[in-house]
């Protein structure tokens, strides 16, 4: 017995001394940092871990020695030897993965990209990559992919593809800053992102992060809200491709094809992309076809010099719900009291097909190319040039009938526009229904001016209110061409700290002026809005097409321009600089920024031949900011960030109410933010916690505003106009908590919660101006009741939950429940006059849940991937935004939807949708 106890003890010994542990941090090769979440097995075995967020594993393994092959979705597995005895702690060091040629997880990164890395960049950050951005995103809008990250409100807006927007703690894309690969897309006169010009950017993406708050950009950018950087492909792919096919519902197709050469032994390699994307469109009446495209050369001359060159582009033509619908039509148009939220008013029909008064037809192409030289062991520099040339524009009405515009026009029995009846009163037929008044015509009257039209049937704009006009479909054309360079310049100071500096130039043109579309039956169209020409007769129309707009360098100098002419040029020389200490425990940097921005506007309408260009209005801006970071051990870290920037105002606030009008009260808005964070890294949770305050103060903005008067006693009249606000302050603050765990190899979980105190600070001056930019008579300056009103437009609460579970190899399935709160209706800052407790209306919350699943079959050295999704599982009706403010019970007579007024103007949220793919890779 004694002999068999001490065999026992002997085996048992000899087992502990073959046990011992492996250590390693798992590193993306591309983004030069850690890869969280990558599993890491022990070949031949169920044993198993997952990195941490600093890319960290640590493995129990039982025998002495053995393989751990290490994994991630989208990169190149990898098998690594360990031999372990007696106990002991073997650090295999760092493990580097690289992208799968098959997987669209390259990354393009030049010295002008600035991506933050976990515990040493101190700003709140969330980076999405490729893998996720190809399973989850599905039919869905590319901005939606960000709704699960914390004080990130993204909706579909009118529903149109391309359509949708994105706030960044409360703020828009005019003040969030987009790049891609460190190049800013923002439009330099506006500041907006129009996502359909980048509907291919899902296809293209390697990773998306985004930067909340003032960031670490070293550009002096619009980041007031945060940053969204997208990260490319890169033309250094292994030789491969893959084709992928996706099918959902109202009609929703699309198809990708994908091939890349490799590196050859000359040093060049290419990555090429093409797309297509069509459909109905979940709203009624939003028909689209889009295409995507992208082309990546790569050159390595030598160790020293790399260049890659790229362009890409997304043509696309999309039918529109352009305008904020009264929520009284979404129920008169529904079923059983509930509304109908597919419902367009902006579209109707001729000859079966859809015939819209809200579209959009664009081509924006950017083409870039970089180059990266390293200097010496110590140095390098690193350039990019690029060049955009935007075509397009919006299509639309002009015109009346019985001084109608066509929103005011009787809807057909299925409220739509009447297409019909409008071709008929443009030729001159009797139509009864559009007499909306006693004593008005029937039917239009022929032209009764001189010339050779007299006695025909003219169409002209929107100021002719005569029986003689009709209406036009016309486009407002809205192109560009921007060229810029941005240039970077790094050296290493010491082992620790690190010196950019560098220069970032642009130039931009943009043409503004609409052209018909089509007559609608009538004879021409005169066009009265030139005042150099105020009688001309035109016929020339143009076809709001993806064709007309694949040739961006055709001239537009021979097109006929009717309401308005002008361009706006924007001039931008900024330079930049930072310090930055990257130590084991203490990270930190400093940065600052100088830009100078000119502003000119030409008219050609409403100026005289030799004064239709005003001089270059110059102004200074720029930002100074910092941070620090401290890993207080292995799994905390605290930071903390603040900066100040001195920010131009966008160009309608240089020259103001539509004309070379420079504004008098021009200033910069004037942006502090501060920021602190907490973060946890584990092997089985990791978590982050951010508390911030921005405040903007010195907005100016132009408000459309109407004046009603009562002369003497008499009929009401009304003046249109624009109300000028001076010195709006916001002050936005909030909390975000986000986290990602595991269970096991199999469940992973991550969720987020943000609560933000969006609001208005101080009261509002305002000025009036009628059509004609003249002060209006008997109106003076205003004082607007704004100060504690809430900001809104986006939710001020949100919360996500989500899971993945693979249930075998190959097969996994995932939730995401997201909800929103305390969202508040946009408004018309005018709507405060005269108001001295002006209030802000809070829409209902909602919740969504969103399911999928994937499955793959591997096929040798190739992969066929499946892949379904269902968005809105509940087929949950909620408003996403409006832009009015009327309470509730604002009138006695007022009917309330879900404690909405009816009379508020909504766009609602996507029911229940759903798409499914296919893909091989090769």
């Amino acid at each position: 017995m004694r002999k068999l106890l001490l065999l026992a003890m002997l085996f048992a010994s000899a087992t502990i001394f073959a046990q011992g542990t492996v250590t390693g941090t798992v590193m993306d090769s591309e983004m030069d940092g850690p890869l969280p979440g990558a599993n890491v097995m022990v070949v031949g075995t169920q044993q198993g871990a997952m990195t941490d967020f600093d890319g960290n594993f640590s493995l129990n393994v039982e025998d002495a020695t053995g393989k751990i092959r290490i994994s991630f979705v989208g990169y190149e597995p990898k098998t690594v030897q360990f031999n372990v005895s007696g106990g002991q702690t073997v650090d295999l060091g760092q493990i580097t993965l690289s992208p799968d040629a098959n997987a669209l997880s390259e990354v393009v990164i030049t010295g002008v990209v600035d991506l933050a890395k976990d515990r040493q960049t101190p700003v709140a950050v969330s980076t999405i990559r490729s893998s996720e951005i190809q399973e989850k995103l599905g039919n869905q809008e590319f901005p939606e992919i960000l709704n699960t990250t914390p004080s990130i409100y993204a909706t579909k807006q009118g529903g149109g593809f391309g359509d949708s927007r994105i706030t960044i703690r409360g703020f828009d894309t005019q003040n969030s800053a987009v790049m891609i690969n460190g190049i800013p897309v923002n439009d330099m006169e506006n500041g907006a992102v129009y996502w359909s010009n980048w509907a291919g950017l899902s296809d293209v993406a390697s990773a998306v992060q985004v930067q909340r708050g003032l960031g670490s950009s070293k550009l002096a950018v619009s980041s007031v809200g945060g940053t969204i950087n997208v990260v490319t492909r890169s033309a250094q792919m292994s030789e491969g491709g893959f084709v992928k096919a996706s099918v959902g519902n109202d009609s929703y197709l699309k198809t990708v094809a994908s091939y890349n050469t490799g590196l050859n032994d000359n040093g060049w390699s290419g990555s090429f992309l093409l797309s297509r994307t069509s459909g109905d469109g979940y709203v009624n009446g939003t028909e689209f076809e889009g295409y995507n495209y992208f082309i990546g050369v790569g050159y390595q001359a030598n160790e020293d010099h790399e260049f890659n060159f790229m362009l890409t582009g997304a043509p696309q033509q999309h039918n529109q719900r352009g305008a904020f619908t009264p929520l009284s039509n979404y129920l008169k148009y529904g079923d059983n009291g509930e509304p109908n939220e597919k419902f367009n008013q902006d579209f109707g029909y001729r000859n079966g097909e859809e015939f819209t008064f809200a579209g959009n037809f664009y081509h924006k192409p950017v083409a870039s190319l970089s180059w990266e030289w390293d200097i010496t062991s110590l140095s390098k520099l690193s350039t990019s040039a690029y060049a955009s040339f935007g075509r397009g524009g919006s299509i639309g009405s002009i015109g009346r009938i019985n001084g109608n515009q066509s929103f005011a026009l009787p809807l057909t029995d299925d409220g739509l526009i009447p297409i019909d009846d409008i071709f008929a009163w443009n030729s001159g037929q009797s139509v009864p229904s559009f007499a909306t008044r006693e004593g008005q015509p029937t039917q239009r009257e022929p032209y009764s001016g001189d010339g050779a039209f007299q006695g025909q049937f003219v169409n002209t704009g929107n100021g002719d209110r005569s029986a003689e006009n009709g209406m036009s479909q016309r486009s407002s054309v809205n192109s560009h061409n921007w060229f810029g360079v941005i240039s970077n310049f790094e050296t290493e100071l010491t082992d620790k700290i690190t010196l950019d500096v560098g220069a970032d130039l642009r130039s931009y043109r943009g043409f503004h002026y609409r052209r018909l579309v089509n007559l609608m039956g009538a004879d021409t169209y005169r066009s009265t809005a030139d005042s150099n020409n105020p009688s001309r007769f035109l016929n020339e129309t143009y076809d709001p097409t993806i064709s007309n707009t694949l040739n961006v360098f055709k001239s537009i100098d021979d097109e006929e321009k009717i309401d308005y002419n002008n361009d706006g040029l924007v001039r931008w020389a900024g330079a930049f600089g930072q310090l930055e200490y990257a130590g084991d425990q203490i990270s930190a940097f400093i940065q600052g920024s100088i830009s100078n921005q000119g502003f000119k506007r030409v008219e050609y309408f409403n100026e005289a031949p030799g004064n239709q260009e005003t001089d270059w209005e110059n102004i200074i801006g720029g930002n100074i900011k910092g941070g620090m970071n401290f890993n207080i051990d292995e799994k905390h870290n605290v930071f903390g960030n603040v900066g100040y920037y001195s920010k131009q105002p966008l160009f309608d606030a240089v020259y103001i109410n539509f004309g070379n009008n420079l504004n008098p009260n021009l200033t910069n808005e004037q942006v502090f933010g501060l920021e602190l964070g907490y973060g946890f890294r584990s092997q089985y949770f990791n978590a982050n916690v951010n508390i911030y305050r921005t405040s903007w103060a010195d907005r100016f903005e132009s408000d459309a505003a109407t004046f009603v008067f009562n002369e003497d006693q008499a009929d009401e009249f009304e003046i249109r106009g624009t109300a000028n606000l001076l010195g709006i302050t916001q002050v936005h603050k909030g909390i975000e908590f986000d986290f990602y765990g595991r269970v096991g190899n199999k469940l992973r979980w991550n969720g987020m919660l943000s609560i933000g105190d969006w609001e208005y600070k101080d009261d509002v001056k305002a000025s009036y101006f009628d059509e004609n930019q003249d002060p209006v008579p008997g109106v003076d300056d205003a004082v607007l009741s704004l100060d504690g009103v809430k900001v809104g437009n986006a939710a001020q609460f949100t919360a996500s939950l989500g899971a993945d579970y693979q249930i075998i190899d190959n097969l996994s399935v995932d939730a995401t429940y997201r909800y929103a709160d305390n969202l508040y209706a946009d408004f018309d800052a005018t709507d405060a006059l005269n108001e001295t407790d002006f209030e802000v209306f809070e829409l209902p919350s909602f919740g969504l849940l969103d399911l999928g699943a994937s499955y793959g079959l591997d096929l040798g050295e190739n992969r066929l991937s499946f892949r379904v999704n269902v968005n809105n599982v509940t087929d949950n009706i909620y408003i996403s935004e409006s832009n009015t403010n009327i309470l509730e019970g604002a009138r006695p007579d007022d009917v309330s939807y879900d404690g909405v007024n009816t009379r508020n103007n909504v766009f609602f949220g996507w029911g229940r949708t759903w798409n499914a793919s296919v893909s091989f890779n090769f």
